[in-house]
């Protein structure tokens, strides 16, 4: 990414054992509650102790990065109860977590197209932001009313209005500092619970050269085992970001340059 982060596809980032950043798809609320002939929405307030419990397990095992889609930007489709329900519980979780989260030093970011939303939980996000600005132990996103078409067309818009003259010459640098989570590195683990294997519209320019990990598991009972299980198949995994096996094992050389590629208005320009 722009500033202090490599993006994968212009450099090599650094890996390490641990992922630095882990972005989860929280999915299996309703079905849990279904098996146990509760609500759907008793799922997802049983989500809520899944991402506490998850908060803690990534600061004890050195994780600097949680990313949690929360709500989807298609996600307005679902029954209004649900919905409603969904927003009142964001407000709930929002006013009995963020001194948790301050006291723990852990940051919090909210990413998404906030307008949507009722002006009383849109200044609950704010204030818990502001409040846990300095933390560094970890950094915890939502995605919340998010996108990952919304994110590239809002950050493409964004470039377009701030440097006009450059419109048919933009590049990925130019744009990266655009997109709601340029403060974060990419995701090194991608991890969806409940069993789909899908990213579903969540952060597609983000997940380019990250590990997938899809399980079974329902997010009500992902726990710190699950966890552990996602982080030992990241760790497995053999990590090329476009090179040879060889390559990381020292056998031929490690990287050649890569070919510049103008663009049609800058060979205009030539």
């Amino acid at each position: 990414m722009a500033g202090k982060f490599t993006s994968s596809t212009q450099a090599i980032p650094d890996v390490g054992t641990v992922p630095r950043h882990i972005a989860i798809i929280m999915d299996g609320n309703g079905r849990w509650a279904k098996r146990r002939f509760m609500p759907r929405v008793a799922g997802h307030k049983r989500g809520v102790e899944t991402v506490r419990a998850m908060v803690k397990a990534c600061i004890a095992r050195g994780v600097d990065y949680l990313t949690l889609f929360a709500f989807s930007s298609e996600n307005w489709r679902r029954p209004v109860e649900e919905v409603s329900f969904l927003m009142n519980l964001f407000v709930s979780a929002l006013q009995n977590e963020i001194s948790k989260l301050h006291a723990n030093g852990v940051r919090l970011k909210v990413v998404g197209d906030l307008a949507a939303f009722e002006p009383r939980l849109v200044a609950l996000i704010r204030e818990g932001e502001a409040k846990t600005a300095n933390n560094t132990r970890l950094t915890l996103t939502i995605a919340a009313n998010y996108g990952g078409r919304w994110d590239i067309l809002q950050a493409m818009n964004q470039l377009a209005l701030a440097h006009p003259e450059k419109a048919g010459s933009f590049g990925e640098a130019d744009l990266a500092p655009h997109l709601v989570m340029a403060y974060a590195p990419e995701p090194d683990l991608f991890i969806r619970t409940g069993g789909e294997k899908r990213i579903s519209n969540f952060l597609l320019w983000q997940l380019a050269y990250s590990e997938l990990h899809f399980t079974d598991t329902l997010w009500p009972d992902f726990d710190d085992a699950a966890l552990d299980l996602a982080i030992a198949s990241y760790c497995q995994r053999e990590r090329r970001f476009g090179r040879t096996s060889e390559q990381l094992t020292g056998q031929i050389p490690a990287v050649s340059p890569a070919p510049t590629i103008e663009s049609p208005a800058r060979r205009r320009d030539a």
